[in-house]
């Protein structure tokens, strides 16, 4: 890795870290005084993010609007689902054209292994049963491109229970891959050594 990304990801890592202090902090003091500090120090962390990531100070002070309470990572479930002939199921995302696990965020109201099924149902209408947690991840720590947020992925082995032909509004096609012939991947949701563990794992 250049010594420029590197230097750009340590620099939103500890802006991320200061984001987060500022956020906790807010949630929890009682001064007033301490308050206003707090929110200079948001603000400033903002700024830091959105230079960092050349994005817009007021969309990312947007995106955050709604973080509050005590900082935590946001929770990503994916699902590993495999055919009889050990082929990989994929989904394509609309957003990018390229081709990721199933799976978002994790909603409320749900374990994680109930979101992975309801992501791989909407996503590709497959029914899958959820067999186990097949690995957790810092997005931060492995080749995903830098993100304003820090994530946890959560990966789950789904057992195909029924087929399906529908795809949802976030992707548009659904296929089951070789994992020696992956197509495209969306490195933001899954980089490509990732499908060959829960491969590995399934054994």
């Amino acid at each position: 890795m250049p010594r420029e990304d590197h230097l750009s990801i340590r620099r939103l890592e500890q802006a991320r870290r200061l984001l987060a202090l500022a956020q906790t902090g807010l949630h929890y003091t009682m001064d007033v005084f301490d308050r206003e500090r707090y929110g200079e120090r948001a603000t400033l962390a903002q700024e830091q993010i959105a230079e960092i990531a050349s994005m817009d100070a007021g969309k990312v002070a947007e995106l955050f609007a709604f973080e509050t309470g005590y900082a935590n990572p946001k929770l990503d479930v994916r699902c590993a689902v495999f055919n009889e002939t050990s082929q990989i199921l994929l989904v394509r995302e609309a957003a990018d054209g390229l081709w990721s696990l199933p799976g978002g965020w994790a909603d409320v109201g749900l374990s994680p292994a109930e979101n992975a099924a309801k992501e791989v149902r909407e996503e590709s209408e497959y029914t899958v049963k959820i067999v186990r947690l097949l690995a957790a991840w810092d997005k931060a720590k492995h080749r995903h491109p830098p993100s304003v947020f820090l994530i946890w992925k959560l990966v789950f082995l789904g057992e195909l229970m029924q087929a399906g032909e529908v795809v949802g509004a976030e992707t548009d096609a659904v296929e089951f891959f070789s994992l020696n012939d992956l197509p495209p991947l969306s490195l933001g949701q899954i980089v490509p050594e990732r499908p060959a563990r829960p491969a590995r794992e399934n054994r």
